[in-house]
């Protein structure tokens, strides 16, 4: 665990308990508080006194309603000050990057996209630089900076590998902090994706939750005990080995019958131009593939068995009690859900209970917004976590 970005607020263990519980699971009651964390009421009093003082929380009257129904002083329920601080998230893509403004709870209150000019790091840490100065403007209160990158990163600071950006151990994090003297915290895109679904979505609450992600790559990423379970060979292409079918399609990006072969939009879209001879869009082939156009409709319902197949041995495997379907590419639900669904019925034992499964389409304003979770995360807990 490193300590670069290591105290934004000097919080306690216990006074950080209390901040996450509200910040995650928002507006909460003294009484109620107190008996989450296990505290006595003059425990509970004793930690939050410097959290309202900094103003990261406040007491917020309750329309005069009196604790626990009875006679006394009214009930003054404490909540996060959201816009006390504001956070920048970047998604670096190939050709863009996107940006996001958020509040402390993660609501998106600005946007700032920006082409790429090209791939030297410097350069790009020059613009990222220069849009956050653009934010600066509307947003002063700015107390740090995540990024989410499409491959292997080390410590949340250095990007080992993106074959994207086709990167080899760029200090990121180093890069951007020298420029814009904010913190900042920088992870695979996936795994920031899984942060704020765990802390402020789908996820929020939950033991055991799965996000599978399905677009220009496979993303995948396990909750377990309600944190997110991360691994040194985190993003190091599960999905090209991942064998859904050993019958079917070959790619340039993936093993025969692999989840890349057979679910991604680049893979999708390969299918179709060495069938047809066409170069389509992902969304003219889901069309096509919706009015009943033979080679688009065959591609289709193979990728959507072969997404059955996989959300049928995660739940298999993992046992979650909620998978995420999210990503660019979840449209493929929409066209072919019957061939998704008949997969998994045919992959799951007949007892075994419905697999609890989210959809979202996610833009890459959303994969933004969970590379902002990680500075919001750092800012809570005080340190980089890893």
């Amino acid at each position: 665990m490193s300590t670069r970005a290591a105290s934004w607020l000097p919080l306690s263990p216990g006074e950080r308990a209390v901040a996450i519980e509200v910040l995650v699971h928002g507006r909460l009651s003294r009484t109620e508080l107190a008996r989450r964390l296990n505290l006595s009421a003059g425990s509970l009093t004793r930690l939050t006194k410097p959290l309202i003082e900094s103003g990261l929380l406040v007491e917020v009257p309750d329309g005069g309603l009196l604790a626990e129904g009875r006679q006394g002083r009214p009930s003054q329920p404490l909540d996060v000050v959201a816009e006390s601080r504001a956070f920048i998230g970047f998604k670096i893509t190939e050709d863009m990057v996107y940006g996001v403004v958020t509040t402390l709870r993660s609501d998106i209150v600005a946007r700032l996209d920006r082409p790429l000019a090209g791939h030297e790091p410097e350069d790009v840490a020059d613009l990222l630089a220069g849009m956050t100065a653009e934010l600066a403007v509307r947003f002063p209160a700015l107390a740090g900076i995540g990024i989410g990158v499409g491959g292997l990163v080390q410590d949340r600071a250095v990007v080992k590998e993106s074959p994207f950006l086709l990167w080899r151990d760029v200090p990121l994090a180093e890069l951007v902090e020298e420029r814009t003297g904010l913190p900042v915290v920088v992870e695979n895109d996936v795994a920031a994706l899984v942060e704020a679904e765990t802390w402020f979505g789908a996820g929020r609450g939950l033991d055991r939750f799965v996000v599978l992600t399905i677009g220009a790559g496979i993303g995948y990423g396990l909750v377990l005990g309600g944190k997110r379970v991360s691994c040194a060979g985190e993003d190091r292409g599960f999905g090209r080995h991942w064998i859904v079918n050993p019958y079917g399609p070959l790619t340039p990006a993936g093993e025969r019958g692999s989840a890349v072969s057979l679910l991604t939009i680049p893979s999708i879209r390969y299918q179709i131009r060495a069938a047809t001879g066409r170069d389509m869009t992902y969304e003219e082939i889901l069309g096509l593939a919706a009015a009943g156009e033979p080679m688009c409709s065959r591609v289709i319902d193979e990728a959507a068995r072969a997404l059955g197949t996989l959300l049928a041995q995660i739940a298999n495997f993992a046992m979650p009690q909620k998978i995420l379907l999210a990503g660019e590419g979840v449209g493929l639900i929409d066209v072919a859900g019957e061939a998704a669904d008949e997969a998994i019925r045919v992959n799951r034992h007949p007892m075994a209970a419905p697999i609890g499964l989210e959809t979202k389409v996610s833009d890459f304003h959303d994969w933004a917004r969970g590379a902002a979770v990680l500075a919001i995360q750092v800012l809570v807990l005080g340190v980089v976590a890893g």
